[in-house]
């Protein structure tokens, strides 16, 4: 291989790394909603896969039956983050040119 080659090689991976790097960034700022329960339970989640936020409708709150409002709130945050994650990847495979490439989602 030669010289050329091998720095051609090397500013598309440094090319690559920084487009990655902008997608991560950016991705704190998008986000995706979940609910469950017909819409008693909402999540927000960031590109990050992190809980932004959570709101659960005060009707939905009830003492005598705990283990519901649990399983709603459980239902609606995975939701969040398995849209959370399919963002991420669209976002990486417009990047990749649709490569799947290990360790990137």
């Amino acid at each position: 291989m030669s010289k050329k080659m091998l720095g051609d090689i090397m500013r598309q991976a440094q090319m690559f790394q920084e487009q990655m790097a902008k997608i991560q960034e950016e991705a704190g700022s998008r986000t995706v909603e979940a609910a469950s329960g017909g819409g008693m339970v909402n999540v927000v989640a960031n590109g990050r896969g992190e809980v932004i936020l959570l709101k659960i409708e005060p009707e939905v709150v009830n003492p005598q039956d705990i283990e519901m409002l649990q399983d709603l709130i459980v239902a609606a945050v995975n939701e969040a983050l398995k849209k959370s994650q399919e963002m991420m990847k669209e976002e990486m495979g417009r990047l990749t040119g649709g490569l799947k490439i290990p360790g990137l989602f």
